[in-house]
Formats: C-alpha cells, sequence, structure tokens
C-alpha cells in the first residue's frame, strides 16, 4: 500500500503538531516556535476489512496473577550515581542525562564506561559530536580504560543498531540525541521528529535485548532537555545535572526515576582527573563561611533521604529607589517576598523601603519549606545587624500567622547538626518531642516568629 508524503508543522519547544503554521503554540504558550518538517503517513485503512488478531499479542489479566520482579541492579561504581538512580543500573531501562553545555554529562558516564569495563563490563560509546580521538584524550586524564570499552563515531542510527547486534554490550551511551539521525525521517537532525523517531527505536533496541542505554540531551536556555517534551516521558529516568559550569560543584538530580525515588541528589567536584565524589555535602557546602558577620545563618534542608546544612546570607540595606530590589540567588524569590510581608505584618519589621538580598552559599538551589526559619533569622541579623553564633542551626517552616510548622525528618536534621559541631539547634516546638533530647546540643522549640525576634 503507497504512504503519502506530507508536511506538518512542529513546536520546537514541546512537539505540538499542527497542520498550519501559528505564531503562538497552544500546549505551552510559546511564540515562533513552529517548524515546518516533512513526514510519510500511511493511508487509513478501510472500513469493513477484517483485522487479524496476532498470535503473540497480549492477553489481559488479573493484577493478583501478575508475579512482581524485582528488577536486578549493576552497580556503576559511582555511589551518588548509585544514589540517585536507585540502588545502581536497571537492565534493559533508558536513562536521560540532561545539563548545560560543559556542565560535566560525558565526563560523568565515561567514568561510569571506565568503571564497569573495568568489571568486565562490554560498553559502547557512541558520540555524534566528538571525534574517537578527543574522548580519548579526555579519557587518558581519567586513568587506564580496558579494552572491553568500544568506542564509535557515527550519527546514523541505523549503523549504530547494526554495532549494537554485532558486539552485543551491555551498556550503552548515545552523546548526544541531538545529533542522531534516522534515515526513516526525512528531517534535520535535531528535530522533533527526529529526536522523538530516534529515541523510539532506542528504547525498542533497550527492552528488546535487555540494553542499558543512557541518553546525552541538549538543554534549551529555560534548563529543560530540547526536543518534544515526549522524549522525557518514553525514557525511564530523567537526570539533570545542576550548578555553575564555571565553579566546581554539580548536583545531580532525578526528577523522573521508574525505578527510585526522585528526591535523592548527588554531589560531585570537578577536577583534572573528572568528577570526584562528595560524600558529606554539607561540609562543603558550609566550607569558607564568613566568622563573626551578621546576615549569615546556617539551615538544614533535606534532599530526600539526606540531610544538607546549607549557609543562608541576606543583606537589607536602605533604598534611594521608587520601587526596592528583591534579589534571591538559590531559593524561591515568591517565597522570599512571603516570609518578607510576614515579619512586615507581625513582627513590625520594615522592608518596603529596603533593598533586600537573600543568597544560598555555593550555589545549590533549595525549594523545601524547611529552610524558612533560616531565612527569617538571616534577614532579622542583616536588619538589627546582630551577629548569630556559627555554632547555632535553625529549620522550620514559617506560614503566613507567623507560626512555625512542623517539618520531616526532624530527628536526621539534628543528628546531621550534632555531626557538623553545632551545638544549638533551633526548631518548631511540635518538633521537639519527636527528636527528644540530643546529647551535646542544646534545643530550642519556637512556636511562631515573635518569640524569635525576642531573643
Amino acid at each position: 500500500m503507497a504512504k503519502a508524503k506530507t508536511s506538518v508543522f512542529f513546536c520546537q519547544n514541546c512537539g505540538f503538531e499542527s497542520a498550519k503554521w501559528m505564531g503562538q503554540c497552544p500546549a505551552c504558550r510559546e511564540w515562533n516556535t513552529f517548524a515546518e518538517e516533512p513526514v510519510v503517513k500511511s493511508p487509513a485503512s478501510r472500513g469493513g476489512q477484517t483485522v487479524r488478531r496476532s498470535p503473540n499479542a497480549a492477553v489481559p489479566q488479573a493484577l493478583s496473577k501478575v508475579v512482581p520482579e524485582e528488577a536486578a541492579r549493576t552497580g556503576t561504581g559511582i555511589n551518588e550515581l548509585d544514589r540517585v538512580l536507585g540502588g545502581g543500573i536497571v537492565k534493559g531501562s533508558l536513562v536521560l542525562v540532561g545539563g548545560d553545555p560543559g556542565i560535566g554529562k560525558s565526563t560523568l558516564l565515561l567514568q561510569v564506561c571506565r568503571n564497569l569495563s573495568a568489571t568486565g563490563e562490554k560498553i559502547l560509546y557512541v558520540s555524534g559530536e566528538e571525534s574517537p580521538q578527543q574522548i580519548r584524550m579526555r579519557a587518558d586524564r581519567m586513568g587506564t580504560f580496558s579494552d572491553s570499552m568500544l568506542l564509535l563515531g557515527e550519527t546514523n542510527l541505523d549503523t549504530i543498531r547494526e554495532a549494537i547486534e554485532s558486539t552485543a554490550p551491555s551498556v550503552v551511551v548515545i552523546d548526544s540525541i541531538q545529533t542522531m539521525f534516522n534515515d526513516a525521517v526525512s528531517s534535520a537532525p535535531g528535530s522533533v521528529s527526529q529526536v522523538r523517531e530516534t529515541t523510539g527505536v532506542l528504547m525498542q533496541i533497550a527492552k528488546g535485548s535487555g540494553v542499558t542505554i543512557f541518553i546525552v540531551g541538549h538543554v534549551t536556555k529555560e534548563g529543560v532537555v530540547a526536543g518534544p517534551r515526549v522524549l522525557e516521558h518514553m525514557v525511564d529516568t530523567v537526570l539533570y545535572f545542576e550548578g555553575d559550569r564555571n565553579a566546581s560543584y554539580r548536583i545531580l538530580r532525578a526528577v523522573k526515576n521508574r525505578f527510585g525515588s526522585t528526591n535523592e541528589i548527588g554531589v560531585f567536584e570537578m577536577t583534572g582527573e573528572g568528577l570526584k565524589e562528595v560524600p558529606n555535602p554539607s561540609e562543603y557546602m558550609l566550607s569558607g563561611r564568613p566568622e563573626n558577620t551578621s546576615g549569615s545563618v546556617v539551615a538544614c534542608a533535606m534532599e530526600g533521604t539526606r540531610p544538607v546544612l546549607v549557609e543562608i546570607q541576606a543583606l537589607a540595606c536602605p533604598s534611594g529607589a521608587a520601587y526596592p530590589r528583591r534579589t534571591v540567588d538559590g531559593a524561591d524569590l515568591n517565597r522570599v517576598n512571603l516570609l518578607l510581608a510576614v515579619m512586615e505584618r507581625r513582627l513590625g519589621t520594615g522592608f518596603s523601603s529596603k533593598d533586600v538580598y537573600v543568597n544560598i552559599a555555593g550555589g545549590i538551589r533549595i525549594r523545601e519549606p524547611g529552610v524558612d526559619l533560616g531565612i527569617v533569622m538571616a534577614l532579622l541579623s542583616s536588619v538589627r545587624d546582630e551577629v548569630i553564633s556559627d555554632k547555632t542551626l535553625a529549620f522550620g517552616e514559617v506560614g503566613l500567622g507567623g507560626e512555625v510548622r512542623a517539618v520531616s525528618m526532624a530527628r536526621q536534621r539534628v543528628t546531621e547538626a550534632k555531626k557538623l559541631g553545632f551545638d544549638t539547634v533551633i526548631l518548631p516546638q511540635v518538633n521537639l518531642k519527636s527528636v527528644g533530647k540530643v546529647e551535646g546540643l542544646k534545643l530550642i522549640g519556637i512556636r511562631n516568629v515573635r518569640e524569635l525576634a525576642g531573643r
């Protein structure tokens, strides 16, 4: 049956399909993102035809009859990556790794390939951006690779499929998905159609042969993986590298994981020999903290099951502008504005004529409300020019009434504070009972920010 060749318009941001060009995408509301791409469509089947059922078609069965299977995992040799993946690599999984250019995506995956090849696993690294010579130069800085590590500089998907079938590797790395080309799709590499169809083929290979495939994806200026949004729905796990590429730290975060939690993070430091694990991120984040300086408070946030201690810095100074500035780095700007309004109303602290700057040192981004109390204390310390002891830690959520509400995993936060040498912890009153007494620590429970202001 002949196939009809036509063209449609795709949104380059979300993959929305339209028969005509539109200035604004009705799905994602972005402007000037539609591009015309040729597609091949098969004509619809005619009515009245009998459709034969395949003998291998799946048959519905009761959920109680399904036998659960525990997914076998393989360690990568990098504990921080295994933590984010949920315990290691799952056979036949499809993992998407995104991040800014130069953040360390290829470096991390090359280190994974080195560790796995050292155990005898056959690895295939497919690069569409760098030549094998360039990868060899980068690999020499990391150490020695075994002969089970194979390199392929190719962008044609058919050639890559043949290489996978002939070498039968256990892990395949595709760097990057935007450079791969499928002959069945006539559009250019990196387009919505190419990325979607190429990922679909790789998913069939992963599920059909049990090969674990890592896909490197470019990101847009908004920080999301370039290409259609359906790309993230097709894969099993989506990992994002965060951090300033000009700084040494890197944070790996899972935003989707079918085989584990999406709350865990991995912390790395970029060195000349590659990425180095940071087993104690709290100590790393607090290094270089200033002494006897107002506006500086240590707070504790939870990233999954891991407590992370961060330094919150605040600066409130008189403003000569009609509209004072509100600048926030590392925290949610709307949340900080909410806390400023609570302090104005409940404490009478005037910020309407002051510029306010809030920064979470180390570049980490915190969205947990458990750092609310730390932000309030830092702002009070700055506006009053009072120094808070560097051995004091605070955590708690602040409500609109000024009440300090309970947070989860309070015991773990207190334990982390004791481990790093703090002697005083300010926490919600309702969490005191669950924490109990901790030797060597002074626990101060408060119910309202007014109690905090009176201290």
